[in-house]
């Protein structure tokens, strides 16, 4: 089974199916939701979205000794953050029972 791609525009036609709300307004509500989800990143806040998950960000230590995988030369990383996503329950529940076909 061949994994297809769900894209913000194709969430932005099912919205408009559904709601039968103006294309242009939910294109701009959901990029204010991101916008939000970002700025509250910037400044080191947890985003808990009920029911769906959450997301933080995690300081990832530097380290002296990192290889570049595409020239395979030794680099020095400096202490940086990474955004990470933790799945709620319900989410979790609901992708339990899934398995890959190979």
């Amino acid at each position: 089974m061949e994994k297809t791609k769900l894209t913000k525009a194709v969430i932005i036609e099912h919205l408009h199916d559904k709601l039968g709300i103006n294309r242009s307004d939910i294109h701009q509500i959901v990029d204010e939701f991101f916008e939000e989800v970002k700025a509250g990143l910037k400044e080191e806040k947890i985003i808990e979205l009920r029911g769906f998950g959450t997301f933080e960000v995690r300081t990832r230590k530097g380290r002296e000794k990192a290889r570049n995988p595409k020239t395979g030369d030794l680099v020095a990383v400096d202490t940086h953050g990474v955004a990470v996503f933790r799945p709620g329950k319900e989410l979790k529940d609901l992708v339990w029972d899934l398995r890959q076909e190979n």
